[in-house]
């Protein structure tokens, strides 16, 4: 499916992308403007976290 590289370059970008949008939410808090009481940043972080204990309940249940 994928080469070798190509997953690496993915999997790079990826982190990349993490490192990013954590700098830029320090950043932000250094300067005490915390995108954390952000609504959007709370609806979307209570979204991953039901979405992740959904799967996770699905996965276990399958076992």
């Amino acid at each position: 499916m994928f080469e070798t590289y190509e997953l690496f370059l993915i999997i790079l970008g990826y982190l990349s992308i993490l490192f990013l949008v954590a700098y830029f939410a320090e950043k932000r808090e250094r300067e005490k403007r915390s995108i954390a009481n952000n609504p959007y940043v709370y609806a979307l972080s209570l979204a991953v976290y039901c979405t992740s204990w959904t799967l996770y309940g699905k996965a276990v249940s399958l076992v």
